[in-house]
C-alpha cells in the first residue's frame, strides 16, 4: 500500500488534514516499512507503519492493552485488516549510549515492566502467535533453535549446562498466570531521549514471565553484563521470585544463550565480548 493512498485514507476519516502534511520516509525498520508524517510547522508528527498483517495484529493486540503505559506508543488508528498502524511520533533516537544500562533497566522495570498484568485467559505461553503448552516448552523452542547457531561456537558442556537448567525438575518455573510482555525489548528497540529511557517501541508480544523482558533488555547490548547491573533492576521488579541468586543467574545464563545466537547472525561484531560474558556467566554459576 502506498503512502499517498494511506494519507487520502487518514484524510477522508477526518483524522488529519492532507494539504497540512508531509511524510518522510524512515529507515531502521527491520521487516517494517516506517513514514513520519508532519505537518508544516513541525510541531505535530506521528508514525505510519507498514508490515504484515500477522505482525501487526500482535502488536495492536499489545499495545491497546497498555494503552495507560506512558513509555508505549498510543496507537491513534489501526487500519480494520491490520495492514498498518498510525501513533504520535516519540521524540528522541534510537541511538543506545553504553555504560548508562544499569539506570536504563532501572527505568524500564519502574516504567514498564512494573506495570505488566496477568492473562488469566491466555491460551497458551510464549509468542502470541505460535503458542506452546508451558513457559518452559517456550523456552525450550527457543533454545533448541539457537542451538543450530551455537553449535560450533560453543562446546559441549555449555549446551548441556542450558539444557540441565531448562529441564531440572526442581527449577522453580513461573507460578504465576503469564504476563503479556513485549517480548523483543531490546535496546533497539528503546527511544532515549538526553540519554534516558524515553519509549520502547516494537513488541513482538509473549506471554509468560516479566522477568524475561528485563533479562531479554540486560542481555541486547555486550556492555555492562554484570550481576550487579542486573541484580540492581531485579531489586526494583515487584515481581521478583528469585531470592535465591543461582536461579536468578540461571535465568541470566539462558538468556545469555539465546542472545548469542542472535548476536552471530546479526551482530557477529559482537561475539567477543558476548563470548567475555559468557565465561563470566559460567564461573559464577559454577561458584555459587
Amino acid at each position: 500500500m502506498y503512502i499517498e493512498a494511506i494519507i487520502n485514507d487518514l484524510t477522508e476519516m477526518s483524522l488529519f488534514h492532507k494539504n497540512d502534511l508531509n511524510y518522510t520516509r524512515l529507515t531502521g525498520g527491520t521487516t517494517s516499512c516506517i513514514y513520519l508524517l508532519s505537518n508544516r510547522n513541525n510541531d505535530s508528527r506521528y508514525i505510519v507503519k507498514l508490515n504484515d498483517p500477522q505482525v501487526l495484529e500482535p502488536e495492536a493486540f499489545f499495545l491497546n492493552f497498555y494503552n495507560k503505559i506512558n513509555l508505549l506508543p498510543t496507537l491513534l488508528f489501526t487500519e480494520r485488516s491490520f495492514k498498518y498502524l498510525v501513533y504520535p511520533f516519540i521524540p528522541g533516537d534510537t541511538t543506545y549510549v553504553r555504560n548508562n544500562k544499569k539506570n536504563i533497566l532501572v527505568s524500564l522495570v519502574k516504567q514498564l515492566i512494573n506495570n505488566y498484568q496477568s492473562y488469566s485467559n491466555a491460551p497458551g505461553w510464549g509468542w502470541v502467535d505460535d503458542l506452546s503448552n508451558s513457559w518452559t516448552d517456550f523456552l525450550i523452542s527457543r533454545i533448541t533453535e539457537a542451538n543450530k547457531t551455537l553449535d560450533s561456537y560453543l562446546n559441549k558442556k555449555d549446551h548441556n549446562l542450558i539444557l540441565s537448567i531448562i529441564n531440572n525438575t526442581s527449577r522453580m518455573t513461573f507460578q504465576r498466570d503469564p504476563f503479556l510482555l513485549h517480548g523483543d525489548c531490546g535496546v533497539h528497540n528503546f527511544i532515549f531521549n538526553k540519554s534516558k529511557l524515553h519509549g520502547v517501541i516494537d513488541p513482538t508480544p509473549v506471554f509468560g514471565n516479566p522477568l524475561y523482558d528485563l533479562i531479554y533488555a540486560f542481555c541486547s547490548s555486550p556492555d555492562n553484563l554484570t550481576k550487579e547491573t542486573i541484580c540492581s533492576a531485579v531489586n526494583h521488579l515487584k515481581f521478583s521470585q528469585y531470592h535465591d541468586p543461582r536461579i536468578l543467574f540461571e535465568e541470566v545464563l539462558v538468556g545469555l544463550y539465546l542472545r548469542l545466537a542472535t548476536c552471530i547472525r546479526h551482530h557477529p561484531e559482537d561475539l567477543h565480548e558476548y563470548l567475555l560474558a559468557w565465561k563470566y556467566w559460567t564461573e559464577l554459576i559454577e561458584s555459587i
